[in-house]
């Protein structure tokens, strides 16, 4: 049976205007856009590590 993937709601809670470049195009591979978009990804270590990159932008919470 396969192992079920834990999944995380990241949320953009700071803008990016002024931000270095490698932030800016990070949150737009996490597919966010806006202030207050949130999205749901698999919990991975490639998730992980562009999540540390903007970890002052966005928040994190698991999905129950």
């Amino acid at each position: 049976m396969a192992k079920k993937q834990k999944k995380i709601i990241i949320k953009q809670v700071r803008s990016k205007i002024g931000r270095e470049q490698n932030q800016k195009r990070t949150l737009e591979a996490l597919g966010l856009r806006k202030i207050g978009q949130s999205v749901e990804k698999n919990d991975n270590p490639q998730i992980q590590g562009m999540v540390n990159v903007v970890k002052h932008l966005v928040t994190v919470e698991e999905v129950k």
